[in-house]
Formats: C-alpha cells, structure tokens, sequence
C-alpha cells in the first residue's frame, strides 16, 4: 500500500516515511504541494497526507488539484493551526479529515489498517455453499472473510480478533438468528451486524424484533452481490471516517 507524504518540513516527512516503512508501507516523499499534485499525476498512491500551510501552493488547493486527478483517493490534511473557515473548505474539497498537529500516528496507522481492509467480515449461516459464495464474491473485492455455520461458536470468533461486520442469517437451523444477535449486542454494542434472509414474510417479527435491538439492516435472498458489498463498503467508510474525528 502506497502512501504519499507532503509537507515542506523535510524532518516531518522522513520521520512519518520511516515509520510508515517499518509498518510496512510503501511511504514516498513530496516537500511540497506542487510537487504532491505532480506525484499524483505520475502514479496515484492509495493515501495521501498532507500539511494544509506549506510554501507555494496549500494543501487545501494541492487537494482540489489531486481529486480532478483522482477523485477517489483519501486524502488526510494536518495542520497546526488551521482555521474552521480552512477546516471547512478542506471537507468540501473532498478531504477525509483534518487532523492536528503533532499527528497521532497510532491513531493513523489504525485509519490505514481499516483502508487496506484488514479487519475481516464473518458470515454466519447454516447454508456452507452460501457462505463459500459469499466469502470467494468479498475476498474478491479485497476483504478477508470468515465463516461459521455454527451459531454457538460465533462470540469465540469474535472474542478472537475484531470483526468488521458480521453478516448473519435469521434461520440458523433450529436456532433465531436474533438470539445469536443479542449475544453480539450485549458484549460488542457497537458492531454492525447485517441481517439476511430468504423468509421474509416467515421471519417478519425476527426482523422487527432486530431492528429494535439494532441491526444494521436487512437484506432479503436472493440479494445482488452488490447490495451486500455497498452496504459493507458503507460501514467501512462510516467507520474511517468516525475514527478521524475522534
């Protein structure tokens, strides 16, 4: 994963590239926004950070020019002292966050972990070829996925490492998908949990009862591929984007 550092202070820009190295990014160097704009044109790196207050051109209009190049790369502007009326510009050009500086890196490095889509999906349903289906369709776009057709050994998945989301089935054989949905919301509150289901009118008070307790939404099988990837795409985003403004 390329990352793309600019800012005119050159002791900055070696020591965010060294430690984005040692994490194992590819981290190249710009001193100015002039030369990030020209960086991009020439090979457009999955991230930029960028000071907003540099020589020459900002880092507010070094990212209007880098999105007419490549309108969906994040960019994440720093700066020390940048106004709300500068703050606001930079989120309408388009900017991901402004973050403050000293940066917090750890706080970074998290945000790019999420980018580079390291936390995995779990699909829960009694139905292996479906989850087979589901897990080769999201490995393809780039995610890493687990399954489980068990429903009792969800929480120790969980427990494991973080899940990004889990995708879960309604009818798990004899056991409600809701119950299983409880267990989550009780010990992971804030985990987005997406329901799917081929018994729609069967299952309508399960779906209601979920939503109450906070799924994030239901889709109906048989589903478009893409309809589960946007929805999985949005919390990601939703997600990047709340860990920013943190």
């Amino acid at each position: 994963m390329k990352i793309l550092v600019v800012d005119d202070d050159r002791r900055i820009v070696k020591t965010t590239c060294d430690i984005l190295k040692v994490k194992g990014y590819e981290a190249i160097a710009a001193y100015s926004g002039e030369e990030g704009v020209e960086q991009v044109k020439k090979d457009p790196p999955d991230c930029v950070l960028m000071d907003i207050k540099m020589a020459g051109i900002s880092g507010v209009e070094a990212l209007k020019q880098m999105k007419q190049i490549a309108p969906e790369m994040p960019v994440v502007l720093v700066s020390a002292y940048a106004s709300n009326e500068v703050t606001e510009e930079a989120r309408q050009a388009g900017a991901y966050a402004v973050l403050n500086k000293p940066l917090d890196i750890q706080m970074v490095l998290s945000f790019l972990s999420l980018l580079r889509k390291e936390e995995s999906i779990m699909v829960v349903d009694d139905d292996p070829r479906f989850c087979k289906t589901l897990q080769d369709i999201l490995t393809l776009r780039g995610y890493r996925v687990e399954t489980e057709t068990e429903p009792d050994k969800v929480m120790a998945h969980l427990d494991k490492d973080y899940k990004l989301a889990v995708v879960l089935d309604l009818k798990l054989g004899e056991v409600n998908g809701v119950d299983v949905l409880k267990k989550i919301r009780d010990k992971y509150p804030g985990k987005p949990v997406v329901l799917v289901t081929g018994y729609k009118q069967e299952m309508g008070e399960s779906i209601e009862k979920a939503r109450k307790i906070g799924a994030y939404t239901c889709l109906y099988k048989p589903f478009e591929m893409d309809e589960l990837t946007g929805v999985v795409e949005e919390i990601r985003l939703k997600k990047l984007q709340n860990l920013l403004a943190s």
